[in-house]
């Protein structure tokens, strides 16, 4: 697939600066540079601005605001030669602030810091993502996956102690028992599935109604990708799959997840759903998908926009996918 990398969050060519990441003085003087900037994070939102077009907002690292970040921050890469580093302030509690409208499907709140420019918010990224370029898309998806991780793995997973962060960002050391622990990426195949002129589409409990997208699923271990692709769709829709091929793949911070896009081959057409993993499940014929690509199906919502189900439907309707 010629155009594998123009997925959200893929092809930006981020310098991830991994050679310096163990060298405490490197990362120092990176920091200290005058041209180094701050990547600001809050409950996992990118701090951006607003105005159009949207962008990832990048403070001095002298900025005052970053005084209330508890932990030493992440080295997320360079930017024409210079650092690029990610803060997270979710200590920071808006006076304004709702819990009961955080961490929806889509969360369409915005917060401002009263430290921070008018049009400066902390928006939820899944809302926001295709309005960014490939490079603000790419920074706000690494520091959202790895500063996610740290807030779940503060404790060591071998005696329990707590952890502390090294090598700027990308390690966890036990100072106790010595364990060192890496972030965590979860991978995910995710289906385009064809029979004749359909595509088998799926929707979870929970979406917005006459939402659809492809079937997707954990890999086990000691599984392949093509192994997991036919298994998972057996598994939430009883068809059968053959030949099974790679086409693209997605970072995806939501919270850990490394989407892999596969084309698959079905080799029987009845549908029998599993309750527990979906909701609904149906064959699309390829004249209905353009139809809800384009907003016009009476019933069919297509895939959320940015994800990687879009990008695979949008591609397959173009046949683009060789």
């Amino acid at each position: 697939m010629k155009i594998a990398e123009a997925v959200t969050f893929g092809g930006s060519g981020l310098d991830r600066a991994g050679e310096v990441r163990a060298d405490a003085s490197a990362v120092a003087t990176a920091r200290a540079d005058s041209a180094a900037r701050a990547i600001l994070f809050w409950r996992g939102k990118p701090l951006i601005s607003n105005e159009k077009p949207a962008s990832l907002v990048r403070l001095p690292m002298d900025h005052p605001v970053l005084e209330a970040a508890a932990e030493a921050p992440v080295l997320l890469g360079r930017e024409d030669g210079a650092a690029r580093f990610a803060f997270d302030i979710s200590s920071w509690s808006p006076d304004d602030l709702d819990p009961g409208l955080l961490g929806g499907f889509l969360d369409p709140t915005e917060q401002q810091h009263p430290a921070l420019g008018d049009t400066e918010v902390f928006a939820e990224l899944r809302r926001v993502m295709t309005w960014l370029s490939a490079r603000d898309a790419e920074l706000a998806a690494t520091g959202k996956a790895i500063l996610g991780w740290h807030e779940t793995h503060r404790f060591c997973a071998r005696c329990g102690a707590e952890s502390a962060i090294e090598q700027a960002g990308w390690q966890r050391k036990c100072i106790a028992c010595g364990g060192s622990h890496f972030p965590r990426t979860d991978p995910v195949v995710i289906m385009l599935i064809t029979r004749g002129n359909s595509v088998l589409m799926g929707r979870s409990p929970g979406w917005p109604d006459g939402m659809f997208s492809l079937l997707a699923g954990f890999v086990e271990p000691g599984e392949t990708l093509e192994a997991a692709v036919r298994r998972e769709v057996f598994e939430e829709a009883g068809v059968r799959v053959g030949q099974v091929t790679y086409l693209s793949s997605q970072p995806w911070p939501f919270p850990a997840s490394l989407m892999m896009g596969c084309a698959g081959e079905a080799t029987s057409e009845e549908i029998t759903i599993d309750p527990v993993e979906i909701e609904q499940a149906m064959w699309v014929s390829r004249e209905e998908m353009m139809q809800a690509m384009s907003g016009e199906h009476p019933t069919i919502l297509p895939a959320r926009k940015g994800a990687i189900a879009h990008f695979l439907i949008e591609n397959w309707l173009a046949d683009r996918l060789d």
